[in-house]
């Protein structure tokens, strides 16, 4: 009998019956227990898990504590498949695939164990498209491996616009009789990865439009149920994501699961520190005297277990295309240190932000030692795919063995050495592993073909590091906290999506009226570093669809689109000539006195064929609340996700309103919590009267196990209320 977590943060321990049967410090890795000499049969038994987390700012971000993912109780068969004991590595060449299966058996029993391991491989319909049979003797009371194969002519592959899967059914026989079977999600695709050229998936260049993000889901906090994810993913792609890098740990197995399915590339990371902490800002960022918590005290004894866990649970996962072994643990001066930090001419470092090299800290050249370790780690488990690493000190990281243990190389926020680095290390394979949001870091992609993608900080709004009170975290996502997509998040779709967009947002003109009033993290850490004084230098990507301001003033109207040209239209009226498309801030617009009525923006090709619209409109006052989005059913142990937006009286959404409202509900389910996504508010989303930010609330309902009808209504002072139902069955 074993106990299986998926996390539980952190540093915890795990009593049997009063007995202490195992401690593990990593809060984000997954992890098992054989408790069967601790079972007392027949008699009621009892598990405690005990958690320390008093090192409270022991990360940059929120974490959560406590048991966060999913807990297992697993019942085997004295002779069993081992914990991740099976590993299907696909091969593609042409029309044909093989997939090489490796299977670990564990013999708990007194006896040795002759066995049949039979493999099959069945694809999406259930039919069995390969198989093979192997005899196997395992020793009592030991582990044993056998390596087979399986080959398929003309194998459906696996991409990002269809993600075939298939099903490896693994059956153990004993004198003819099934004693364990395991099921694993399988497929078959070819990762290609060059110097000059870039990324191949299946043959095909192409380049990764990448998405950093951290687990968890604003009023959720870090247990983040399956559909919560599965919205999330499925909102990325509509708006042309297709890698996801899970900075800077280990995610739920969910997160996989559903990268598999949905067709995501996926970077798995497994840490932010290595041997010593970084600093954690306590009073603000960058603020105050920083605090030295982390994971660097369990790091010696576990960082290479860690990551050889992290690797065997996740290998079957077609989607990970890289294992990273860190995320800026070259941080110049945090901790390390070189003396190519003091610049100089020869150098090429010229960065007095870090503050020149310091003796006492650690020595920099220990990063090539650890790195190397870690990648022979890595690659005793899996040798299909190559090891990164997100590299924030490039300049003084090269000084150094780090980057040549890599096989591929991430470079955090220093698209200005791309050039150089690819000339000075012509076999450095080089893609931006953190990036920002400005037009000019994706052209250092998109015009560069030995670039092979970027990934954007960040892609969902995330709790902790957070700007000045009151901020509830990183306000610089492409989605917010609900899950939604924000402007930016458009004006990234236009750069992005193979499909016609436009998108029309709006402020007040900059210097005309007032500034633009986004105040996401980036924004505030310009402004900051031009003291105080910062100014609009092109159109903002962070402009709201509202169109309600003073009669006359004047209003800057952005439009993002991957059309050619675009037209604004006034209620039904052209204002002024057509406009092109200006690859300089991937943005028109138009300065316009405000009208009341409705506002268009038409999207054209070179040919002035439309190929896309958008519009907006004037509201009047808040009138009734209206469901935009809900589910009909949902299983027994499902989440509902219920959208709510403040309507007017010709049911035109009203952007401007911030009515509370009240959801109550009737039936096998309850409120986990309202997200409004409004980073400056501070108020308790886990009761049930919350205000909605833009004029939209979203819900999420947790059914109790139970089957039968939930009645869900919301409710506002003043305004039309509104109800839903919801099967749960």
């Amino acid at each position: 009998m074993y106990l299986d977590f998926e996390g539980v943060y952190d540093r915890s321990e795990i009593f049997v019956n009063g007995q202490s049967w195992g401690r593990r410090a990593n809060g984000y890795i997954s992890f098992m227990y054989d408790i069967t000499p601790c079972i007392e049969y027949g008699k009621e038994n009892t598990i405690d898990v005990k958690v320390d987390h008093s090192r409270s700012a022991d990360s940059r971000w929120y974490t959560g504590s406590g048991i966060y993912r999913n807990v297992w109780l697993v019942y085997a068969n004295p002779v069993h498949i081992a914990q991740w004991g099976v590993y299907a590595n696909p091969e593609v060449n042409k029309n044909k695939g093989k997939l090489n299966i490796e299977v670990e058996v564990n013999n708990t029993s007194g006896k040795n164990a002759n066995l049949t391991v039979v493999n099959e491989l069945l694809s999406s319909t259930g039919k069995v498209v390969g198989k093979s049979s192997k005899k196997l003797i395992v020793n009592a009371g030991s582990i044993s491996k056998i390596m087979t194969s399986v080959n398929v002519n003309n194998p459906l592959l696996w991409s990002l616009e269809n993600p075939v899967l298939y099903k490896l059914k693994t059956i153990f026989f004993q004198d003819g009789k099934e004693i364990d079977t395991s099921v694993i999600t399988t497929g078959f695709r070819s990762f290609t990865f060059d110097p000059d050229k870039g990324f191949a998936l299946n043959g095909k260049w192409m380049k990764m439009k990448g998405v950093c993000i951290h687990h968890d889901a604003g009023v959720l906090g870090s247990a983040v149920p399956r559909d919560v994810w599965k919205r999330r993913i499925q909102t990325l792609k509509s708006i042309g994501f297709n890698a996801i890098r899970t900075s800077h740990n280990p995610q739920a197995p969910d997160l996989y699961d559903l990268c598999d399915e949905l067709g995501m590339l996926v970077l798995d990371e497994a840490y932010d520190e290595w041997e010593f902490p970084k600093r954690k800002w306590l009073e603000g960022w960058n603020i105050g005297t920083p605090g030295f918590q982390g994971s660097y005290d369990f790091f010696e004894a576990w960082g290479e277990k860690d990551l050889a866990d992290l690797v065997r649970r996740d290998r079957n996962h077609i989607s990970v295309f890289a294992w990273s072994i860190g995320n800026e643990v070259d941080y110049p001066n945090d901790p390390y240190s070189h003396p190519v930090l003091d610049g100089g001419e020869n150098t090429g470092f010229t960065q007095p932000i870090f503050g020149g090299y310091k003796k006492d800290a650690p020595d920099a050249m220990r990063l090539g030692d650890i790195a190397k370790r870690l990648v022979a780690t890595v690659k005793k488990y899996d040798q299909s795919r190559p090891v990164t690493a997100g590299l924030a000190g490039v300049a003084m990281s090269n000084e150094t063995a780090y980057p040549g243990a890599l096989d591929i190389a991430g470079y955090n926020y220093t698209e200005s050495m791309y050039d150089s680095d690819h000339k000075k290390y012509p076999k450095r394979v080089i893609y931006g592993s953190e990036n920002r949001h400005e037009l000019s870091a994706w052209k250092a992609t998109r015009d560069k073909e030995f670039i092979f993608g970027q990934f954007l900080w960040t892609g969902i709004d995330y709790l902790g590091e957070s700007g000045r009170w009151p901020s509830r975290g990183f306000y610089s996502g492409l989605l917010d906290f609900g899950g939604f997509i924000k402007p930016r998040g458009y004006f990234r779709q236009s750069l992005w999506s193979d499909k016609p967009m436009a998108y029309l947002g709006t402020y007040p003109t900059p210097g005309k009226g007032s500034r633009n009033q986004m105040k996401d993290v980036w924004s505030q850490l310009d402004a900051e570093n031009e003291g105080g004084h910062y100014e609009e230098k092109v159109p903002s990507m962070d402009a709201w669809s509202v169109w309600n301001y003073e009669k006359g003033q004047s209003i800057r109207v952005v439009c993002y689109t991957n059309g050619a040209k675009a037209q604004l239209v006034l209620n039904g009226n052209n204002f002024g000539d057509m406009k092109e498309y200006d690859d300089n801030t991937g943005i028109i617009y138009w300065d316009i006195p405000y009208e009341d009525g409705k506002l268009e923006v038409i999207a054209f090709d070179k040919e002035n064929k439309e190929t896309a619209r958008y519009a907006i409109q004037s509201s009047k006052q808040p009138y009734a609340l209206k469901i935009v989005s809900a589910e009909e059913m949902i299983n027994n142990n499902g989440l509902a996700q219920v959208v709510v937006q403040v309507v007017d009286e010709n049911d035109i959404p009203v952007m401007l309103s911030d009515n509370e409202i009240t959801c109550q509900i009737a039936g096998p389910a309850k409120l986990k919590g309202l997200e409004a996504s409004n980073n400056s508010d501070m108020s308790d989303y886990t009761d049930n009267r919350h205000r909605v930010f833009n004029g939209r609330i979203l819900a999420y309902i947790q059914s109790t196990g139970e089957e039968g009808e939930v009645k869900i209504r919301f409710t506002s002072p003043w305004l039309k209320s509104v109800e839903t139902t919801i099967a749960v069955k």
